[in-house]
Formats: structure tokens, sequence, C-alpha cells
């Protein structure tokens, strides 16, 4: 709808401006995985592409079907590079990776406290959830957790069951074991039929 500022001047509604977003790949040991960062050189998404939807449909949930706009741009934000590091055995080095997440005020909560795990250690749903003050919220704590938009660094795989028994992860089970075990210097294989 157009504003008539009584001078004759018709001037368009304002339109919400669409986030421009950049897109990277990365070949890892256990998947390509697709990067995805504002024009800060905020990550706003990472998404393993042989799992779920495509990464556009995951965007569109976050941002609205209009609200973004994607081109592929080479290491936005030093963030490829920064990730490839980290699957190259430098653990530490996605500890700095500054986000940018779109969520609920409780989700963001838990994400939060995801990125105080550790790297090489694991919490349990309960203990999040004891974590950030809300000890009944174990299944809200296990749903914003799966609907983590930044996998790895914001590092959703070190939760596992309360008797430490692996759980469900959006890149797979077998791609949550190599995570693991690759964080804590134990031998992984990938993919392991076992496992």
């Amino acid at each position: 709808m157009a504003l008539d500022h009584g001078i004759g001047v018709r001037i368009p509604a304002s339109q919400p401006i669409a986030l421009p977003l950049r897109l990277d790949r990365l070949g890892t040991p256990i998947g390509e995985l697709v990067i995805v960062a504002d024009d800060d050189g905020l990550l706003r998404a990472t998404h393993w592409t042989d799992h779920g939807p495509a990464i556009e449909d995951l965007l569109a949930r976050q941002y609205g079907p209009d609200g973004f706009t994607l081109e592929t741009t080479e290491n936005p934000g030093g963030l490829t590079a920064t990730l490839a590091r980290y699957f190259e055995g430098d653990l530490r080095s996605i500890d700095g990776i500054p986000v940018a997440l779109v969520g609920t005020p409780f989700q963001r909560e838990v994400w939060t406290a995801l990125r105080a795990i550790p790297c090489g250690s694991t919490t349990s749903y309960s203990a999040l959830a004891r974590r950030i003050g809300r000890p009944s919220a174990v299944r809200a704590v296990g749903a914003a957790n799966g609907a983590n938009p930044v996998g790895v660094v914001v590092p959703c795989h070190r939760v596992v069951g309360a008797d430490g028994s692996l759980t469900g992860y959006g890149g797979g089970m077998a791609r949550k074991r190599w995570l693991l075990d690759h964080e804590s210097g134990t031998r992984s294989l990938w993919p392991s039929p076992s496992r």
C-alpha cells in the first residue's frame, strides 16, 4: 500500500528487506557441509547436504520464503577456512566463530548453553535443562537442540542420553559418533556400520 503525504507524492510502503546470505560448501571427512553466513561474517546456518531438506527450505523456515537471498561466495567471513581447521584437528578453532541465531528466547538460551559444553565432553538433556535453570524442561531442551540451525559450531552433537548413550542427531548417528570421537581423540571410521 502506498502512502500519500498530502503533497501529491505517493511513497510505496516499505517492503521488508531480504537478508543477503552467502553460501559455501566444505568437503569434510564425514560429508559435504554447507556454510551460510551474513554480510557481517556471522554464521547463520550449517547443513549436511546428504541429510534432510535442502538448505533453502531450512532457511525459509527461519527467515520466511522471501526473507533472504542466497549467493554462493568462497569462504564467507573466513568461516569455511575456520571450519576446515576444525576438521583437520584444530578443535578450538570453532570456539570463537560468531553466530547469529533466529529462534525463540528459550531456543537461544539452550543454544547458548550448548556452546558452553567443552570440546571433548558431553552432557545429557536433563543436565542441560538444569544448567539453564529449567530442570523440568527436558523435552523442550531436546526440541530446541534438534532445531539448532548451526550444527558443529553450536555443538548439539555433544548432548547424549542420561545413560551416556547416543541419541538422535540431525546429521545422522554415525556422523554424531565421528564428531564425538574426533573431539575426544578417538579414531572413528566413516561410516561405521557397527555403530
